[in-house]
């Protein structure tokens, strides 16, 4: 195999296959990326054997065809640290490689081709849903923020629920103390389905998709134990995790006893000061609701300090004083995607809803943490004086 590489179109396909590929598999092979140049089309094709990507591959010459994996740890570096622009590699029939740029040369060794495991394909696949690749990232991201990467049991917990349902193609996610849900409207030509994917290789595809320049849609496709992903020249599947995801839609309260509308980028501003306080102690922000009057914020960690935030927001309903993990507040806050957000409170132990003002596509719920009196000392005191 000869080829000649243009860097630096050729590395933006080659950093999205080396994410997938298995780089500390005790199985060499899949540790690094197999390229296959035939005809006037060059490939790339990486595994850890639960994720899979194939990508076409652009600024690449083929000077005569060949396949040979290149182990990620030096040929990647290599062909990121190469002197000029334009390089060529060469493989000989025994896959020992030879990197030439300009006047340097560095020789390799490659992984026996053959070696490499068989990729699934989505060409027999079923048709799962059909979607613009923003509206995609915009779903995926926001109802994949309250799982949890951590969690091995229940499965479901590391996990974020794909479904279909009456036109609509919902992403939801749950740690077992919020939920996230996000939707957005497909064709109802698609038939109700759901799969329950990994988040570490969601979270992996949502960066990869990222990369992608394509207007095109997302074409979603689901195959036994896979998934499949396609858009542009990029194939990417996920092994599904096996597990049951809870009823979502009946843990969800409707009650509201108090509702707030803030601007995002402010709320968050505040709650990160608040976290600086108390992120080595309690992790707990105290949110004061006055209908007419302001939002206060209160943190307060022993022997740290405390902290008093005041925002502007709209606040309807009945008084509240209520307590969250401020560090799963500005997740969801961050998660979100718009200016402003809505919040409606059910009491000093229900749940907490944060939504788009005036839509209904995207919902995080977060349980409230157990307020005691003694976790306000000091705010009666803490007013507009110094001490």
């Amino acid at each position: 195999m000869r080829l000649t590489v243009d860097k630096n179109i050729f590395m933006k396909s080659w950093q999205m296959a080396e994410r997938v590929s298995a780089a500390k598999s005790p199985l060499n092979v899949i540790s690094g990326i197999l390229l296959s140049a035939e005809g006037e089309e060059t490939t790339l094709l990486a595994t850890d054997l639960k994720t899979s990507i194939k990508t076409s591959v652009e600024g690449v010459t083929i000077q005569e065809s060949g396949k040979a994996v290149f182990p990620v740890k030096v040929v990647g570096e290599l062909f990121k640290k190469a002197p000029t622009s334009i390089f060529e590699i060469e493989i000989d029939d025994n896959g020992k490689g030879l990197l030439i740029s300009g006047r340097n040369r560095y020789r390799f060794s490659t992984y026996p081709y053959e070696e490499f495991p068989k990729l699934p394909s989505s060409s027999g696949a079923s048709p799962f849903c059909e979607i613009g690749k923003e509206e995609l990232q915009r779903i995926m991201d926001e109802g994949g923020i309250a799982g949890n990467m951590g969690e091995e049991f229940p499965k479901y917990l590391g996990a974020e629920l794909l479904q279909v349902k009456n036109g609509e193609f919902h992403c939801v996610s749950t740690d077992g103390r919020r939920l996230s849900l996000s939707k957005a409207y497909v064709d109802r030509e698609f038939k109700d389905q759901d799969m329950l994917l990994p988040l570490a290789s969601v979270r992996e595809f949502l960066r990869i998709l990222g990369g992608i320049n394509a207007e095109d849609n997302v074409r979603i496709s689901i195959d036994g134990a896979l998934g499949y992903f396609s858009c542009g020249n990029i194939d990417f599947s996920v092994r599904r995790v096996e597990s049951t995801f809870p009823n979502y839609e009946r843990i969800l309260s409707p009650n509201t006893t108090t509702t707030l509308e803030v601007d995002r980028s402010q709320f968050i501003s505040a709650l990160e000061r608040v976290d600086v306080v108390v992120r080595d102690s309690t992790r707990m922000v105290v949110l004061i609701l006055s209908p007419g009057g302001d939002l206060l914020l209160w943190g307060r960690a022993p022997d740290v300090g405390e902290a008093r935030e005041v925002i502007d927001g709209m606040i309807k309903g009945e008084p509240l004083k209520v307590a969250f993990n401020v560090n799963y507040m500005i997740d969801g806050l961050k998660a979100f995607h718009g200016d402003s957000v809505s919040l409606s409170f059910n009491g000093q132990e229900g749940q907490m809803m944060m939504l788009r003002p005036n839509e209904s596509d995207f919902l995080y719920m977060l349980m409230p943490m157990k307020l005691k009196s003694s976790d306000l000392d000091g705010l009666e005191d803490f007013g507009e004086s110094s001490f």
